[in-house]
């Protein structure tokens, strides 16, 4: 976990030095699996399918360890919306709660700043070597930071939240297709289900679920 969290403040650091203007571009349809690591409590893993598109996001959770052992994610986000469902399979039952942020693991937010191109590995020798973008940036609403990095063909692979803890999102297995669309539909036992209020004070995001 360490070395991990090393190794982003190590690519922010050597991006810094060779900022320059880049224009940020758009992630693509993706089904895949997200490895989330929390540097205090531990990691979990889920599959996740993403519209890239329409802005839409189902995670679900399906191995953990340490503290992350008794959290079981279902969420189903709709970003362009500010709406978000926390689904209780087992149960049939949901929460509807409004999303105070939009920014998130599988895009690059509009506004990151875009910090440098760099190889990780070797540059010269053929399939040695691992060609990425960096961008950086702050969530507005909760004033944290993102250091994230994508291939040069803007698929997002590594995002890190930092705000009072590390969260280091490693995104695997990536299939650049939306494999099962009915995920991306609110189950039937949601429809009826009305916002929350929100806690006064409380931001909620995607990255609110893992803290």
């Amino acid at each position: 976990m360490h070395a991990a969290a090393k190794l982003s403040i190590f690519m922010c650091l050597i991006a810094t030095s060779f900022a320059e203007h880049h224009r940020s571009c758009d992630s693509p349809n993706m089904t895949g699996v997200l490895v989330v690591s929390d540097l205090r409590k531990g990691s979990t893993v889920a599959a996740y399918t993403y519209d890239s598109v329409a802005n839409k996001l189902r995670f679900t959770s399906f191995s953990s360890d340490t503290i992350y052992s008794s959290l079981n994610l279902d969420a189903l986000f709709f970003f362009d919306e500010g709406i978000f469902y926390e689904v209780d399979g087992k149960n049939q039952s949901c929460e509807k709660k409004s999303l105070q942020s939009s920014i998130h693991a599988m895009e690059i937010p509009s506004n990151a700043e875009f910090l440098s191109n760099m190889t990780l590995g070797s540059a010269t020798i053929a399939e040695e070597g691992l060609k990425m973008s960096i961008w950086r940036g702050t969530v507005p609403e909760t004033k944290a930071h993102y250091v994230m990095g994508s291939s040069m063909g803007c698929l997002p692979f590594s995002f890190t939240y930092i705000s009072e803890t590390i969260l280091i999102f490693s995104n695997t297995a990536i299939e650049m297709e939306i494999k099962d669309p009915d995920r991306l539909v609110v189950p039937s036992f949601c429809e009826a289900e009305v916002v929350e209020d929100t806690p006064e004070g409380k931001v909620n995001s995607f990255f609110s679920l893992f803290l």
